[in-house]
């Protein structure tokens, strides 16, 4: 359980040689983004020749949750934190979501050419396209590599390779809108608290 706490929580904690940006696909990709409020669908996550699947849901700004079928686990963003909870061990562990890339997808107005993110490089392919970045206060984390489809832009994969190199791999299926979600959704109800980061209002 514990080999598998850290290849998920890799997935959001997350350097990169400088290469050339295509400031039309940085502008497409933060336009997209910008544009969706809420989405459900399936995920693949791939670390080390291990596989998970499960379901993803996201309401910006600042919520995420992902629930893993063969696995007793879940990770919660509530608007501030990002949790990982251990269902067996009725355990969550937390982290500011302003410290994690994946933050960066769900924040309240996402800029990816002004603010703290860097998009280091980007990368083409028929039917789609991808953009590499990073928090610049956190470059020595890792790196975050976001793959859209080109026509209609849509969210299709991410890859966070955290600073020992180790990758994971998420992709995206059957992804649809949705808004709907119950209040309590995003929040997760009996736990012991292991460690606890510090509020933080960014996502408010």
């Amino acid at each position: 359980m514990k080999k598998l706490f850290v290849v998920i929580f890799a997935m959001f904690v997350a350097v990169s040689a400088n290469a050339e940006v295509d400031k039309k696909y940085v502008a497409a990709a933060e336009k997209y983004l910008n544009s969706v409020t809420g989405l459900t669908g399936d995920f693949m996550q791939t670390s080390k020749g291990k596989v998970a699947r499960g379901l993803f849901s996201m309401l910006r700004p600042g919520r995420v949750r992902l629930d893993y079928k063969n696995a007793p686990i879940q990770l919660i963003a509530d608007g501030k934190d990002l949790y990982f909870y251990d269902k067996t061990l009725d355990q969550i562990t937390t982290v500011p979501l302003t410290s994690t890339p994946a933050g960066i997808l769900v924040r309240k107005n996402i800029d990816l050419q002004n603010a703290d993110i860097v998009v280091t490089d980007t990368f083409e392919e028929k039917n789609s396209f991808a953009l590499n970045m990073y928090m610049r206060d956190n470059k020595g984390l890792g790196h975050m590599t976001v793959v859209f489809d080109k026509s209609p832009v849509k969210l299709k994969s991410w890859t966070v390779t955290d600073a020992t190199g180790v990758s994971t791999d998420v992709v995206f299926r059957n992804l649809k809108p949705k808004t709907d979600f119950e209040k309590s959704y995003f929040q997760i109800g009996r736990h012991k608290t292991i460690s606890n980061a510090a509020t933080d209002d960014f996502y408010d």
